[in-house]
């Protein structure tokens, strides 16, 4: 019969191979209806009840499904007769986020009980550690790298709240205040509510079809509580037995960090337009080659 240790190592291996491979019936398996876990992202005061747990994976999945790895490079147990506990580092990333940090870690803890027969995991503590604490000789600190590491997590989160079609997730991160340019009039929406209009009848324009949203080419620069980011809007809608329509447009987005949360406090999206017709132009296309963090993109015709 395996050791205590063994059916543990067992357990939280095949619950990491789950969320590899965005299994959310695995991931939820051998959880406690009281777990309690301590995310990366907020609410700050954790993620309590299997419920809400659940709800947190699937933004999740939709940012890993776009290369990011998440895989157990070390895992140690200490387990008693009832109650045990495990400390592992990840590797959970994109290629991109291991360029700028390749020895960046996802640190988790992990605390289990015995429960009829069988262990289960009662509370995970999911963290990134603050790397290379600034000196004389860094003018940049690290609390801004890591307020863009963040950043870039909420960006994913959008990402993926679009793709599941989730109004409130969407609106998670907006502040009550925001001042939004969207495509369409008025000059300007204010508040959240007008903004969460513009969502859900974006959404509700979409109907049954798939839609996903991305910025591939999203910068951000942060000084201390204040935060930009810029990018091209890549929007597809895909019928279920039709063609996918997508599009292209300009964004910049505004974020202050408020209670220790980042809050969009205004956006302004557009597309260029024809100067000899007045029109808007929403059929240009970016060259996809040269849409990378070190240059600009150029826009041109399909």
């Amino acid at each position: 019969m395996a050791t205590n240790e063994e059916q543990i190592r067992t357990l939280i291996e095949r619950w990491a191979d789950a969320v590899h491979h965005g299994d959310l019936t695995g991931v939820l398996a051998d959880h406690t209806d009281d777990i309690v876990m301590f995310d990366v992202p907020p609410p700050h005061q954790g993620v309590r009840g299997l419920d809400a747990y659940r709800e947190t994976w699937p933004p999740f999945f939709q940012w890993q499904a776009q290369g990011a790895s998440f895989e157990i490079e070390s895992l140690e147990i200490t387990a008693g007769d009832d109650v045990a506990f495990a400390y592992a580092l990840l590797r959970c990333g994109t290629e991109h986020d291991f360029a700028d940090d390749p020895h960046n870690r996802l640190r988790l803890t992990i605390g289990l009980r015995k429960q009829a027969g069988r262990w289960v995991v009662a509370h995970e503590h999911h963290s990134f550690p603050l790397t290379d604490a600034p000196t004389a000789a860094d003018p940049i600190p690290e609390r801004d790298h890591a307020a863009e590491r963040e950043l870039r997590r909420l960006h994913q989160r959008w990402f993926g709240s679009t793709a599941s079609k989730d109004l409130d997730g969407l609106m998670a991160p907006i502040a009550d205040d925001v001042v939004s340019y969207e495509h369409d009039q008025p000059l300007q929406h204010v508040g959240v509510e007008a903004v969460r209009a513009v969502c859900k009848a974006g959404l509700d324009a979409a109907g049954d079809s798939t839609v996903t949203w991305n910025v591939p080419d999203l910068r951000i620069v942060v000084d201390g509580d204040l935060a930009v980011a810029w990018g091209l809007n890549h929007v597809q809608v895909t019928p279920a037995d039709g063609q996918a329509v997508d599009s292209w447009s300009r964004g910049t987005r505004i974020f202050q960090r408020r209670n220790g949360a980042w809050l969009m406090t205004h956006q302004h999206l557009s597309y260029p337009y024809d100067p000899a017709t007045g029109t808007a132009r929403t059929d240009l296309r970016p060259q996809l080659d040269r849409c990378d963090q070190h240059g600009a993109t150029d826009l041109s015709r399909p």
